[in-house]
């Protein structure tokens, strides 16, 4: 039996390398092949014969007549959708639920139409990591990986179609719940664990069952690195508990889970030896290295670190000894895109090879200004004109080091629809390019899925504010950072106040503003804080005055234009962010969680 398990395990391997071998070998042809199947079925839906496409399915046609979009340009089709009419308005096939971006518009999730047959795509890249991966780590299949996943909050659209976030539908899925017995997929979390909705059940059972099999670990991880971060945080705080459990082999009665009680029951034996061994360890003065120290066969840890995640670099380097840090792959709750074919290289280094059978794929150049300094945030234009429109190019003719918005057409209603990323060609597969990505275009503000434009930062100041008129007090230069050394991570704001009364400000005034802004920013940032608890409370800083004088005098030093110069709303540069610190004079915590429900402002109206 062993030996069938083993020759059918090198046989997937060797399809799945062959798949990536053809697909990235014959890229354009498939590509075609992938628009023409899309315009084909969707031949007949409203959006397509809005624009006259009238049937046609070849790709001059379509991108003749067909739009480059942003979410905007969709959202009255979206919201039909979502109130209840199943008419074929974007696409045949109905769709079968939303899934909820982390990007936002107008402050709330954005909503992208999905389809069944779209986990069978997701399901197919989840397929090829491991075949990738054992080139480079061999016998990963003679041991588990330990992977904090979680489950988050859903809702429903008036409509009745269920929005959530991709990985929540991807782990309630039958293609997750019932994965057949694979040696690549076998977690040391039973599903039961995952799929628990209470993040703090769903941690502490993760993390029991991650320690009572610790000599099995191979591999760790999590998606973000952030949320790897907190599971280790978690286990700073929760360890003699946790320890408490593994001696006696009870499970601790704040976890009230039936299901997640029985699955943890077939794991944790009374194993005092195991517990005495975690506590010595976690009972250290330091925590450098705790990972290789617990699990000491662990090969290196799966995480996303690319973005704006890469500012968790130097702590997953303290906690894991310097692990390889392994990106595996790349997808968005418009699509999943590509894997990293060569994932044990520098997380500086990482690039994704988009799978042609995917989506089709279109990429808008981007004219990056010269002088944009590594702190800047890069903009795109929102709407194109006729000439920018002419400007996409198709997958294989992209050029090395050349940089590209990234724009998809996909299978569940999505027509030259712009994901917002930006990626840079750092070589090819075959005919394939393969891209570093950059960052997500107009995001000045990220900890962990949320992202805050410079827009909505400046409107939620705007509305703290008011609180100082009384004071006779206002704002004369403010700017932000996002904060990582603390677990959570938390955004600062510098603020620089020009007083003008005599009243002195008291700091719960001061709270009141932290708490504003929050109030004011997006449904996923309020989410992290409130729900998911992965943001700690904002922050204000006051600063001696003249302190943004000196920020501008720096800047110049630097080589800035005095006559160019603006005040950066987000501040990321070490040298600027110490020397902001070095002139505080007082800080300030947000008292309470802003105010969070699941699903849309709107829909929670409705049922009122």
């Amino acid at each position: 039996m062993l030996g069938g398990q083993k020759y059918s395990l090198k046989e997937k391997k060797e399809k799945a390398l062959k798949f990536i071998e053809s697909v990235t070998e014959n890229a354009d042809v498939v590509q075609q092949r992938v628009l023409s199947e899309i315009l084909a079925a969707n031949a007949h839906v409203e959006y397509l014969q809005r624009h006259g496409l009238n049937g046609h399915t070849d790709r001059e046609t379509f991108k003749k007549l067909m739009p480059v979009i942003t979410y905007d340009h969709i959202q009255p089709d979206i919201n039909r959708i979502a109130n209840g009419d199943t008419s074929q308005i974007l696409c045949s096939k109905p769709i079968s639920e939303f899934l909820t971006s982390s990007g936002t518009s107008g402050g709330e999730r954005k909503l992208m139409p999905t389809i069944e047959e779209e986990l069978e795509r997701s399901s197919l890249i989840y397929s090829l990591l491991m075949p990738v991966m054992s080139q480079y780590v061999p016998e990963l299949e003679t041991g588990k990986g330990m992977y904090f996943l979680f489950v988050k909050s859903e809702a429903k659209t008036p409509g009745g179609l269920v929005a959530r976030p991709a990985l929540t539908s991807y782990y309630k899925s039958s293609h997750f719940k019932q994965r057949p017995y694979d040696p690549y997929t076998n977690y040391t979390s039973p599903n039961e664990t995952i799929l628990c909705p209470d993040s703090y059940q769903s941690m502490y059972s993760q993390l029991l069952c991650g320690l009572c099999q610790n000599n099995e670990v191979l591999r760790v991880g999590a998606v973000f690195a952030s949320g790897f971060i907190r599971a280790i945080r978690f286990l700073e705080n929760h360890w003699p508990i946790l320890c408490k459990d593994i001696e006696s082999g009870t499970l601790n009665s704040q976890i009230t889970d039936p299901s997640v009680r029985e699955s943890v029951s077939k794991i944790l034996k009374p194993d005092p030896k195991l517990a005495g061994f975690i506590a010595t360890e976690c009972g250290k003065k330091s925590w450098q290295g705790i990972i290789t120290r617990l699990w000491t066969n662990t090969k290196y840890v799966d995480v996303i670190v690319t973005g704006t995640m890469s500012q968790y670099i130097p702590t997953l380097d303290f906690y894991s000894n310097g692990l390889p840090l392994v990106c595996t792959m790349y997808a968005s709750s418009e699509c999943y895109f590509g894997v990293n074919l060569n994932p044990m290289c520098k997380p500086s280094e990482v690039s994704y090879t988009l799978i042609p059978t995917m989506c089709y794929f279109e990429f808008l150049p981007v004219n990056k200004n010269n002088g944009v300094s590594s702190d800047s945030v890069v903009s795109v234009p929102e709407s194109l004109n006729e000439q920018e429109q002419l400007q996409l190019v198709d997958l294989v003719d992209v050029k090395l080091g050349q940089e590209y918005e990234l724009v998809v057409t996909t299978y569940a209603g999505l027509y030259r629809y712009r994901v917002g990323d930006l990626l840079r060609v750092a070589g090819f597969k075959n005919k394939a390019p393969q891209f570093n990505f950059i960052c997500r275009k107009n995001v000045v503000l990220s900890i962990d899925s949320d992202k805050t434009d410079e827009a909505e930062l400046q409107n939620a100041v705007k509305n703290a504010v008011t609180h100082l008129v009384p004071f006779d007090a206002i704002v004369g230069e403010y700017t932000s950072y996002a904060d990582t050394s603390t677990i959570p991570g938390h955004y600062v704001l510098f603020w620089e106040l020009s007083l003008n009364g005599s009243t002195p400000i008291p700091p719960s005034v001061f709270e009141d503003c932290c708490l504003a802004i929050e109030e004011s920013l997006n449904s996923v940032y309020r989410q992290g804080r409130a729900s998911d608890k992965s943001i700690g409370p904002l922050e204000i800083k006051i600063v001696e005055a003249g302190t943004f004088d000196k920020l501008m005098d720096y800047a110049i030093s630097l080589g800035a234009s005095i006559n160019q110069y603006k005040t950066p709303r987000c501040v990321k540069f070490a040298p600027i962010v110490e020397l902001l610190n070095s002139r505080v004079v007082s800080n300030y915590f947000s008292p309470n969680c802003p105010k969070w429900v699941p699903g849309h402002k709107q829909w929670c109206k409705n049922h009122d």
